[in-house]
């Protein structure tokens, strides 16, 4: 049976957290813990709760701001540790940094990353797999997560509907990121289905036909 996905937008910035599950054991991770307002953080612990869930990964795919609001709450209610790849830590450690220079009127507390995640590393929800997949480029450390028998991947700020992430926050490269999602996402096979950070869903094989930037 294949994996459930369920995407949650939040804040001021649309980020969509997402919540991946396996409806047979019941074991789930959720994927960049962006809530900010109490409504939305409620709306997370009410769905774990109504599915019956247990929350297994907290993964983010990269570590700006926008997908960072609630992953203390996390950490702290479900007592798990945050898996994502140390080379984002240039971010994680300085949320003070990245609140002032989009001028947020949020109080935020750096965050440390528990569990390396790196290419390759494959997660298990139930008897489904999730593989790790390096996608440098928007942030030093960004990665995707492939479900290979479910045929989805969630790609972070990498690949949107029909656009790329930017890269002229710090840690950016555009040369980068162009070639990591050329390189590791269009490679995937063409029905995958695609679920950004922002906007709508997509396909593997619509992006090898429409994105202006690949």
């Amino acid at each position: 049976m294949p994996l459930k996905l369920q995407g949650f937008q939040v804040n001021m910035f649309a980020e969509i957290t997402y919540i991946v599950w396996d409806p047979e054991s019941r074991e789930a991770a959720i994927v960049d813990a962006g809530m900010s307002e109490d409504d939305e953080v409620r709306a997370i612990d009410n769905y774990l709760s109504d599915n019956e869930l247990t929350l297994k990964y907290l993964i983010n795919t990269h570590l700006h701001i926008d997908h960072c609001f609630g992953v203390e709450h996390i950490k702290s209610k479900y007592g798990l540790g945050l898996m994502a790849s140390k080379a984002d830590e240039i971010l994680s450690s300085r949320l003070k940094e990245q609140a002032q220079m989009f001028r947020l009127p949020i109080d935020v507390e750096n965050i440390s990353i528990e569990h390396d995640l790196k290419d390759g590393d494959v997660l298990h929800l139930g008897m489904e797999e999730l593989k790790v997949i390096s996608v440098p480029g928007h942030s030093p450390g960004g990665i995707a997560l492939y479900a290979p028998d479910s045929k989805f991947v969630i790609t972070g700020d990498s690949l949107f509907n029909r656009s790329i992430g930017r890269t002229d926050l710090p840690g950016g490269d555009h040369a980068t990121l162009i070639r990591a999602v050329t390189d590791k996402l269009l490679s995937l096979p063409g029905d995958t289905k695609v679920f950004p950070g922002h906007g709508p869903s997509t396909t593997i094989a619509e992006e090898h036909r429409f994105n202006p930037y690949l």
